[in-house]
């Protein structure tokens, strides 16, 4: 049994599926089964169950799962913590939202690793509402940037800057029913600020196209493919531009918040609550609201690595 089976078993059983628990590690659905089937072995216990309702803990793998939280983020600790005695950078681990991941992670953490008297190794990705909640909680991520995320009583969210969603378009036609939705990857997740936009619209999925990034999906939008949500001061330049305007709907703009989210303060790193303040600091309420040129997110990997499980 290796602190790898535990992190698999942990994320299938908070996520509710292999597939899911692969999206998020970033590797194949195989490699996740075969670390499940490996620690069901050395168990003698199912763990988990697929049933018509999705993934079901047996009694085992229900008394487990608590024990392996406890363990895989002890495990990051202990890992943490030898490698700052060896004199190795501190692990700063950001995963947000797309749209937030592309615009301001980056900058953020440029800014923090720059003014910051520990050293600091920075790394940022992106992770679905539901991911970012697990990742956080099992430290296998340290701060969450995105919507708030209060299902897990071991987490903390603040929110970290006001915001306003609303929804641009060429300006070359009206808004009709049947109108093509332009959306980063975020559009797809149902908890985030873009995907709770769609549902209040009833958009279906036949009118959603989802591209790469938030800049891909505003440059078809200005050239007339459809219409596209967006975070107002992201979008500014581009509006100011006369690139973009604003298309009128029932239920924008929405005023709404980003919001940090870490583990309560008395077991959350050093690192990860000097990154908490600095988020309250001028510099990086200037840099979230500035919108800088954005940049290709990619997926977060958590420090789970697929060439230890064969």
């Amino acid at each position: 049994m290796t602190l790898t089976q535990l992190s698999v078993f942990v994320l299938v059983a908070r996520l509710g599926s292999v597939k899911a628990a692969a999206r998020t590690l970033d590797v194949s659905e195989p490699a996740v089964s075969q670390a499940l089937s490996a620690l069901r072995q050395h168990l003698g216990d199912p763990l988990v169950t697929r049933g018509p309702s999705g993934m079901t803990l047996t009694p085992g793998g229900t008394r487990l799962l608590g024990i392996a939280s406890q363990m895989v983020a002890l495990g990051a600790e202990a890992e943490a913590t030898v490698r700052a005695a060896q004199g190795a950078p501190e692990p700063l681990r950001i995963v947000a939202s797309s749209t937030i991941a592309e615009f301001v992670s980056g900058p953020l953490i440029d800014a923090f690793v720059t003014r910051s008297a520990r050293k600091v190794d920075g790394s940022a990705g992106v992770a679905a509402t539901d991911e970012m909640a697990v990742l956080v909680a099992n430290r296998l991520s340290d701060l969450a940037l995105g919507p708030p995320l209060r299902t897990d009583p071991s987490l903390v969210s603040e929110p970290v800057l006001r915001t306003k969603l609303i929804v641009v378009g060429s300006g070359r036609r009206p808004l009709r029913s049947d109108v093509i939705w332009l959306v980063d990857p975020a559009g797809t997740d149902d908890e985030s600020d873009t995907g709770r936009l769609l549902k209040r619209l009833r958009v279906p999925d036949s009118r959603i196209r989802v591209f790469p990034n938030q800049t891909a999906a505003w440059t078809a939008a200005a050239d007339g493919a459809g219409v596209a949500p967006a975070f107002a001061h992201l979008v500014a330049p581009q509006l100011r531009r006369g690139d973009l305007v604003v298309v009128t709907t029932p239920v924008t703009p929405v005023a709404g918040a980003w919001y940090a989210t870490t583990l309560t303060s008395e077991r959350r790193s050093a690192t990860a609550g000097a990154f908490r303040r600095f988020l309250g600091t001028p510099e990086a309420m200037h840099l979230m609201q500035s919108a800088g040129t954005g940049s290709p997110p990619s997926r977060f990997r958590p420090p789970v690595y697929v060439t230890i499980w064969s």
